[in-house]
């Protein structure tokens, strides 16, 4: 322990608690945190032993919960641990990694269906470890004050500084494995590959990858003053782009009246999110530029103007964004992802709103408005984020009834009805509606389509419905026959002939096999029962391409197509061919 260990904590002029960018070193937290991560590395593989699933985890599995568990732990551990109330901080890192595994293992059991529960559970912890710190901050300064009482000013620090910590610590990863590689060439040299050969082990990697995150996160924790440093840095480069930001966004703005909203919904699928964006990235640049505290604050009057250009230019994004979805709702109905959508606007729309009610009330001084906003906003949009994390509202069932009412009262027809998605995309309470309509429709039309829907084994067949192939694109060689129905209703497919080009069919009457080509695609398709498949590879064999693919179609539209028994040259080592044939 340093000499310095026993001097009282110093206190800064840009935070109102404790210093934790001049507290003494603590050399025992990096060595703790780098064996920590090294630890919880082997125990991950431990649990998922990818060395054992080369095929991956199966929905019900429990292991990727468990393997969340421990790293979201260790993770947050490393972040927010000091030595004073340590408790207070295994306490919250057990807590945080609680939320996450849980929204993962809901999403495991829906076979990874729900990422935005887990992006929800990541988010959640991201704003309370801040805000968690600083209260511990002030607690610890004043133990006889508010006891629920959070700081902006540390808050605000502390999320910027654990952004940073994130950043700078997976660069130290990036540098530790470098090296590690480096000096498994080197060894390489001298005839000694013992360590290349472990850095091919998947315990290896992962344990290496936990020691230099935790260790990374150490050591720069204990040099707060240079990540103190590069935070003002990242902030400062962002706030100066705020003015192109606000410059683009009141452009933007100007002109809607003159093109109006049309050309938004036939340009492009990616309104709300493109808009989205802009509305984070405004979020982000107005907080780089008015920072922690008045004394942090932009001066240049450029600066300062951008930050209100921002702040009006919030709501109307946000509220285009609303109508957006909005009109992809009444349109369509509602789905899993429209209704993340609308929560996501929704928060859009909270932050544009209080930031411009922020503005009216500060004027040319929004600052201090916009930072108080920022807390209660944080609070808030951390209990959403938590109770989205959590299966107390479930969208799928939500879309579910949503779009069997749809179906039911006749706004979308069986044909046109998405059973995809319903089917597939709905969770296991779209797979019971399904089932349910299939017996018991409303019309016969809308049984005979679920029944058909459960038969579908994935989402590309059922999404995928292909009008009869053109008789004038088919060529049927080596003599004209009439195909097995079957398989003339699979010619159409992706992996067949498509939708585009000429297409032969090399198939004699009563065969089970067929050759399919397309261009230079080679398909063959066997007879399995009643169905046809084509036999792997599933894309085709692609050939040199030795003529111009105009002169394939032309040929193959001539019927000058033909399967041809050729000897070649190649060598073969224990009876598998290796290398290209011998000219």
């Amino acid at each position: 322990m340093s000499a310095t260990a026993h001097q009282p904590l110093p206190t800064s002029p840009d935070t109102d608690g404790p210093d934790t960018t001049g507290m003494p070193d603590w050399p025992l937290r990096a060595w703790g945190l780098a064996l920590l991560g090294g630890l919880t590395g082997l125990a991950v593989f431990a649990i998922l032993r990818p060395d054992q699933r080369p095929m991956g985890l199966q929905p019900t599995d429990f292991h990727p919960t468990a393997a969340t568990f421990l790293t979201v732990a260790g993770l947050v551990f490393a972040f927010v641990v000091e030595r004073r109330h340590m408790a207070w901080s295994l306490i919250f890192a057990l807590l945080s990694a609680l939320v996450v595994a849980g929204a993962t293992h809901g999403s495991t059991r829906a076979g990874f269906d729900e990422p935005w529960r887990i992006l929800c559970a990541a988010l959640a912890v991201g704003i309370a470890a801040p805000l968690f710190q600083a209260w511990r901050d002030q607690r610890l300064k004043n133990s006889q004050g508010n006891r629920w009482a959070i700081p902006y000013r540390p808050a605000h620090n502390h999320a910027w500084t654990n952004f940073v910590l994130w950043c700078a610590a997976w660069v130290f990863v990036v540098v530790v494995w470098l090296m590690a590689w480096l000096l498994a060439g080197l060894f390489n040299l001298i005839g000694i590959g013992i360590l290349e050969d472990l850095l091919h082990k998947s315990w290896m990697q992962l344990a290496l990858v936990g020691m230099a995150l935790g260790g990374g996160i150490g050591l720069l924790r204990d040099r707060a003053p240079i990540v103190g440093l590069l935070q003002r840095v990242v902030t400062t480069v962002l706030s100066v782009l705020a003015p192109p930001l606000a410059l683009g966004l009141a452009v933007f703005l100007i002109a809607l009246p003159f093109t109006g909203l049309a050309p938004l919904w036939e340009a492009t699928k990616s309104t709300t999110p493109i808009l989205l964006c802009c509305v984070i990235g405004g979020l982000g640049l107005i907080n780089a530029a008015i920072g922690d505290a008045p004394d942090h604050e932009a001066r240049h009057p450029v600066l300062r103007s951008s930050v209100i250009v921002l702040c009006l230019a919030l709501t109307p994004l946000a509220v285009i964004a609303a109508v957006s979805v909005g009109s992809r709702v009444s349109q369509h109905g509602l789905t899993p992802e429209r209704l993340w959508a609308i929560i996501f606007t929704g928060i859009a729309v909270a932050y544009g709103l209080a930031y411009l009610v922020s503005l009216i009330r500060g004027r040319t001084k929004p600052a201090p408005f916009l930072r108080a906003a920022n807390l209660k906003l944080a609070i808030g949009l951390c209990l959403v984020a938590f109770i989205l994390s959590t299966p107390l509202i479930n969208f799928n069932a939500i879309s579910t009834r949503n779009q069997v009412a749809r179906l039911n009262s006749g706004a979308v027809s069986a044909d046109e009805f998405d059973w995809a998605a319903l089917r597939f995309d709905f969770g296991q309470a779209g797979s019971a509606a399904t089932e349910e309509l299939a017996r018991n429709g409303k019309t016969p039309a809308i049984r005979k389509a679920a029944a058909k829907a459960l038969q579908q084994t994935d989402r590309w067949a059922a999404r995928t419905v292909n009008p009869p192939i053109d008789a004038a694109r088919l060529t049927i060689l080596p003599r004209p026959v009439e195909l097995p129905a079957a398989l003339h209703e699979k010619l159409s497919q992706y992996n067949a002939c498509g939708l585009h080009g000429p297409c032969a069919v090399i198939h004699e009457a009563g065969s089970d096999e067929a050759i399919i080509v397309v261009g230079q695609s080679v398909t063959l398709w066997h007879r399995e029962g009643a169905s046809w498949q084509p036999v792997e590879p599933a894309y085709g064999i692609a050939t040199p391409l030795r003529v111009r693919p105009e002169q394939l179609d032309k040929a193959v539209a001539a019927g000058k197509v033909e399967v041809r028994t050729i000897q070649r040259r190649q060598v073969f080592i224990d009876g598998q061919p290796v290398g290209a044939d011998f000219k």
